[in-house]
């Protein structure tokens, strides 16, 4: 019932655009990308979100509380109706709780800083570089997988081989269906560490036992606390992890070609522009 969603990266990857916007908040046609996952999260029955942070972030706790001035504005005119249910919407979509992680030591210390929120129950972590449209919430698929095996599920997808390297890499068994044991896991591993292309894709679901593992888990890749350090110790020590080879596009908002693609595919999915879009992109690539 709970998760967490870490926005506390300084977005290298896409400056300039993340210089004075975080990375979170880049736009896919009409909503932040760190909506989509949030989106995501309630749609999996999650009743809990909490936001992690860092300085230069206080416009994320802005979008999903309440703007009085807008919404009044909006509320009196009949003929922007669906404009001031959208926004209404970003305030009213559940339980949202913000904290900040004060110094960018890693995803896992970032989900360290998060152990007081979560107590003694399992839960999820959204990878905020990370949106993924699937008509079945990627986050729900873990929960199912949680619920069926009894162990920590990790979301995955086959990387290209000349990118594995880049990603992460685990060692996998295939158990049923779309799903896999995982038994071990590497973090940006040198090509001869490779144990297979399927990488973790940004949703994970833990139980609280990675906690002590991440107490002791010491800087990796990156001079990082690396979650996936701590969940490679976990899968090894605790009986494996169910890795779900998931259903969903992966668009990675780290990735200046993906966040592009974001924008085309989702824009020819929008019920207000996709037909209009879709006609412009079919006379733009006669002149290529």
């Amino acid at each position: 019932k709970k998760a967490i969603i870490p926005a506390a990266g300084l977005g290298t990857r896409v400056l300039p655009a993340s210089k004075a916007v975080p990375k979170e908040m880049l736009n896919i046609v009409d909503k932040p990308a760190i909506q989509y996952i949030v989106e995501e999260a309630f749609a999996a029955g999650i009743e809990d979100v909490l936001i992690i942070t860092n300085r230069g972030k206080g416009v994320i706790e802005d979008h999903f509380d309440h703007a009085v001035e807008l919404e009044h504005k909006l509320s009196g005119d009949p003929n922007k109706a669906d404009l001031y249910r959208d926004v209404l919407q970003c305030s009213q979509m559940g339980n949202i709780y913000f904290i900040r992680q004060k110094e960018t030591k890693g995803l896992g210390h970032a989900v360290l800083c998060a152990k007081n929120f979560v107590g003694n129950e399992p839960f999820a972590v959204l990878y905020g570089d990370d949106v993924i449209i699937s008509d079945d919430p990627v986050t729900g698929q873990l929960c199912r997988a949680y619920e069926k095996y009894g162990k920590g599920a990790v979301g995955v997808k086959e990387v290209p081989t000349a990118d594995i390297t880049k990603y992460c890499s685990l060692a996998v068994a295939p158990l049923e269906g779309n799903c896999f044991t995982c038994t071990d896991m590497i973090e940006k591993p040198r090509p001869e560490q490779v144990m297979s292309n399927y990488s973790i894709l940004g949703r994970v679901l833990l139980t609280p036992e990675i906690y002590d593992i991440l107490a002791h888990t010491k800087p990796g890749a990156g001079g990082e606390i690396q979650l996936t350090d701590a969940m490679a110790e976990y899968a090894r020590n605790c009986g494996g992890m169910t890795a779900v080879e998931f259903t969903g596009t992966h668009y990675d908002m780290g990735n200046k070609l993906r966040v592009v693609e974001a924008q085309v595919e989702l824009a020819l999915q929008h019920p207000e522009i996709g037909e209009a879009f879709r006609a412009y992109l079919k006379e733009f690539c006669k002149t290529l």
